[in-house]
């Protein structure tokens, strides 16, 4: 490929509204250009990398034995008031009418679809198990689109689902997935985990989490350096203190703390340390229950654990926690509350003896207080906070680490949740009405190729893992407007080199060769050759990965074989 048959374009410098080194570097090097709000254009040198993704993701697919479809990006609302998830999954999903006033939306997923598929062409045993994938745009009407495409409205995924006579056989086709996604993502040269996660609005039981490693990660993940535990930090663990609650010594006492609303700097007037803190979150459990939620003060409130806890809730206002505790937030504490407030400790509290916490009165915090003395055992114990570094690992196999993450795939036993609510049916080898068993397997194609930037740039811009990048080889002919010789040489290049089976782009403009040299770092290909004159007459090309500090002179006789030694690592 030549520059002249292409279409590049650079800019120096990244719009203000970008935020993520990703985001930032895509619009610079002219792989996307923004249509709207979350919305994305995938200018030529931003498509080939998505291929070259969603190529990896398909012949993955494919070896694992599922079967490559393509369903609509418009359904109707019916499947989905039938699934239950037309209220359910909220003002994410995008909903509009036709001309004839019916219900539609603009699918972010297609459970309902694919089961109405399988209810419809699936009636016996025989026909199972079917894996049906598909890679397409989808469509989440996001509050706050941001980072570009790595939480962007329309996106590319690859969604699949199969359908399975057993739940023993689901389990198989979910370890089957399981390997064939740390697969797919080491082929994609990236840095990877795999982890334990929460299902989400998709529902179902089982779930696991493949994570880029990026320091800009939303997710955190917890995991321990000696064993094979990982998981998001939303289902991680937080096991109970080893060592039972000890005895009170102190008295309890009223300390005045004015203006001390945090854990932090009650702890630092009281000269003490934060783990002898206690929070108290004030959350609303269903329609009115008021519960107080304790936690260490350097502990936070894990919200997916607390909904598990307790059924969905929210957070109490202001009005509500004075009304309830006569008191405003910031010196709340669980000691002399009404009957009404239900107070549930997390398994750190429940092990604490002489702590301090507020007193429910303004400018002043409670010490030396504990449970059985000073207040009743809490009405529940259970664990509803984050893990932190040095916490046991779950699997008593030494302690967990924290690191960043950014969620590029996810796999989920559905079970039965959409057969049911579907009706999707087979009859088994007794010829009874059965409902299939079902797994759902997502990878975001489009947040893969910004999750790959975040993991891999410098100064200069990109530096793609060669399986992804737009082209294997970038030659920059030095004067190739000036100089026959220069201009013969590069094609001849060029041409040796695809003729092997390399991605080549030959940057012919007539450009100075700072200009190109840069856009092709930026851009982020992984070899570069330059040829010029003066190389020429020492019958030499210079040669420089884009991760090497220095360039290297190679002969120019043999160049592409050796070219193409480097780039595949022969």
């Amino acid at each position: 490929m030549r520059v002249s048959n292409f279409f590049l374009s650079t800019l120096k410098e990244a719009p203000s509204e970008a935020e993520l080194i990703s985001h930032k570097l895509m619009i610079r090097a002219g792989l996307i250009k923004r249509l709207g709000s979350g919305i994305y254009s995938l200018m030529p040198m931003g498509l080939r990398v998505v291929r070259k993704v969603e190529n990896i993701v398909r012949e993955e697919m494919n070896r694992a034995g599922a079967v490559e479809l393509s369903m609509p990006v418009v359904q109707p609302a019916e499947l989905w008031q039938e699934s239950g998830r037309w209220q359910a999954y909220g003002p994410e999903l995008l909903r509009f009418k036709d001309r004839h006033d019916r219900d539609f939306v603009i699918q972010p997923t297609s459970e309902e679809v694919v089961t109405d598929i399988a209810r419809n062409e699936i009636k016996s045993y025989r026909q199972l198990p079917v894996h049906f994938y598909q890679i397409q745009s989808k469509f989440r009407d996001e509050r706050r689109p941001r980072f570009g495409v790595m939480r962007g409205r329309e996106f590319i995924m690859k969604d699949g689902y199969s359908f399975h006579a057993s739940y023993a056989d689901l389990e198989r086709e979910y370890r089957s997935m399981y390997d064939t996604y740390t697969r797919i993502f080491t082929r994609l040269g990236l840095k990877f985990r795999a982890v334990a996660a929460d299902t989400g609005s998709i529902g179902g039981t089982g779930s696991h989490e493949f994570h880029v490693l990026a320091d800009s990660g939303e997710d955190a993940i917890a995991f321990c350096p000696s064993s094979d535990f990982a998981a998001n930090v939303e289902l991680a663990e937080a096991l109970a203190p080893a060592q039972a609650r000890s005895a009170a010594v102190a008295a309890m006492e009223k300390v005045s703390t004015p203006g001390k609303t945090k854990c932090e700097d009650v702890a630092t007037l009281l000269n003490i340390a934060l783990t002898k803190m206690v929070k108290a979150v004030a959350i609303v459990v269903g329609e009115a229950a008021f519960h107080l939620m304790l936690l260490r003060g350097d502990h936070d409130l894990n919200e997916i654990k607390t909904q598990k806890l307790l059924g969905a809730f929210r957070f109490a206002t202001e009005k509500e926690i004075f009304d309830t505790l006569h008191c405003k937030a910031g010196y709340i504490g669980p000691v002399k509350v009404d009957a009404g407030v239900t107070v549930v400790a997390d398994r750190s509290v429940a092990a604490m003896h002489d702590f301090v916490c507020g007193a429910n009165e303004k400018d002043f915090h409670l010490t030396g207080v504990n449970f059985g003395r000073d207040l009743p055992e809490p009405a529940q114990i259970a664990d509803f906070r984050n893990v932190v570094n040095g916490d046991p690992s779950p699997d008593g196999k030494g302690v967990l680490e924290l690191c960043r993450g950014i969620e590029v795939g996810h796999i989920f036993q559905l079970r039965t949740k959409y057969s049911s609510a579907l009706k999707c049916h087979y009859l088994d080898e007794k010829g009874a009405q059965q409902p299939m068993e079902m797994g759902c397997y997502g990878i975001g194609v489009t947040r893969i190729v910004a999750a790959a930037i975040e993991q891999n740039h410098d100064e200069r811009g990109i530096a793609w893992p060669r399986p992804i990048a737009p082209f294997d080889v970038a030659i920059v002919p030095i004067g190739i407007g000036k100089s026959d010789a220069v201009r013969a040489a590069a094609e001849k290049l060029h041409d040796e080199l695809t003729a092997l089976g390399l991605d080549v782009l030959l940057d012919d403009r007539d450009e100075r060769p700072g200009v190109m040299f840069a856009d092709m770092e930026l851009t982020g290909i992984p070899h570069r050759v330059v040829i010029g004159d003066r190389g020429l007459k020492q019958n030499q090309l210079e040669y420089q990965g884009r991760r090497e500090k220095a360039a290297e002179a190679i002969p120019l006789e043999g160049a592409a074989a050796a070219i193409h030694n480097r780039v595949c690592g022969g």
